[in-house]
C-alpha cells in the first residue's frame, strides 16, 4: 500500500499521523537529525542502497530518506530492524529512548520530567478530569473539541504525551498523589455515554490505590476558595517545591516559599471543602448508577 507515493512498512507508518518532527522544538529537530545521520552512515558503510535496505527493513524507500534526512521520526521498531540489518550491535537500538521524547511537545516533556521526579502532587481541576486521570477516549474527545481544531498530526502526539505521564502511577517508590475535581468536570459526558462511562470507572480504580486520593467539590458548596482556577503543587525529595494556579502570580510557575505558601493554603482549603475520598468514590458509583 502507498500513501502520497511512500510505502508503508508493516506497521503502516507511512499512514500514521503524529510522527511527523516539531520544527519549533529545537531539540527534538537536533536528535532526529542525529539519528538519521547515524542511519545512514551505517547503511552507506554497508553499502547498501536507499531502496534495498528499506526492503530489509520492511519500509518504502521514501520513508527512509525522509527518516535520514530528519524530517520523520523513526518508530521504535525502525531502529531495531535497522541495529539488526546494519549489525550495530545495539547501537541504533539505544537511541529509542531518546526518540520516543521527541514525539513529545516540549512543554508536556519538561512537565513529564517534574511529575517524574516528585514525591508529592497536589492537583486541583475545574475545567476537565485532570490528564493525568483521562482515559485515551477521554483526551481524544477533548482535543477534538478543541477550536481551532488541531491536525490529525498533533492530536495524536499530543495524546501520546499525555498517555505518557501516566505512568507516575507505576513509579516505586509511588509518589503521593492528591486530586480535587469540579463535580461538573465528572457529570458531562465528554465523547458520549460510554466513554464518560469508562472515564468514572477508570477514576473509581485509580481512586483504590493506595497513594491517590481523588475528591469531588460539590457544585452546590457555598463556601470554595477555588474560583481563581487551576492550581498544581509538585515537592520534590530535596525539599524544594514548585507550584502554578490559573488565579494567582499571572498563572506563572513559581518556586519561592513564600508564593508556594499560598498555593498549599488555598489547595489544602479546597480539600476540607470537597467531598472526603470515602464519599467522592460514592458520589461517583451514583453517576454510574444513573448513566
Amino acid at each position: 500500500m502507498t500513501v502520497d507515493g511512500e510505502a508503508a512498512g508493516p506497521s503502516g507508518e507511512a499512514d500514521e499521523p503524529g510522527w511527523e518532527v516539531d520544527p519549533d522544538d529545537d531539540w527534538g529537530v537536533a536528535v532526529v537529525a542525529t539519528v538519521g545521520r547515524q542511519l545512514k552512515l551505517r547503511r552507506e558503510a554497508a553499502g547498501m542502497r536507499a531502496a534495498e535496505f528499506g526492503l530489509a527493513v520492511g519500509y518504502g524507500e521514501d520513508l527512509v530518506y525522509k527518516i535520514e534526512g530528519g524530517r520523520r521520526i523513526p518508530r521504535p521498531e525502525y531502529l531495531d530492524r535497522a541495529d539488526e540489518v546494519l549489525a550495530a550491535g545495539g547501537l541504533l537500538s539505544a537511541m529509542k529512548e531518546d526518540v520516543r521524547r521527541v514525539r513529545y511537545p516540549k512543554k508536556v516533556r519538561d512537565l513529564a520530567k517534574l511529575e517524574a521526579q516528585a514525591v508529592e502532587i497536589a492537583l486541583y481541576s475545574n475545567h476537565n478530569v485532570h490528564g493525568l486521570l483521562q482515559t485515551e477516549e477521554h483526551m481524544r474527545a477533548l482535543f477534538d473539541a478543541w477550536l481551532p481544531a488541531y491536525s490529525e498530526e498533533e492530536t495524536e502526539r499530543m495524546v501520546a504525551a499525555r498517555l505518557a505521564r501516566h505512568a507516575v502511577f507505576e513509579r516505586s517508590p509511588a509518589p503521593a498523589l492528591s486530586f480535587v475535581q469540579e463535580e461538573v468536570t465528572l457529570r458531562r459526558p465528554v465523547g458520549g455515554r460510554m466513554v464518560w462511562r469508562r472515564q468514572l470507572e477508570r477514576l473509581l480504580e485509580l481512586g483504590r490505590l493506595r497513594n491517590v486520593s481523588i475528591q469531588v467539590m460539590p457544585t452546590d458548596a457555598e463556601d470554595h476558595v477555588g474560583t481563581g482556577g487551576l492550581i498544581e503543587v509538585l515537592k520534590f525529595p530535596d525539599g524544594t517545591a514548585v507550584g502554578r494556579s490559573d488565579g494567582a502570580f499571572c498563572g506563572r510557575p513559581v518556586t519561592d516559599p513564600k508564593q508556594l505558601r499560598i498555593l498549599e493554603l488555598r489547595y489544602g482549603m479546597i480539600r476540607a471543602q470537597a467531598l472526603t475520598p470515602r464519599e467522592s468514590r460514592a458520589f461517583v458509583e451514583r453517576l454510574l448508577g444513573e448513566s
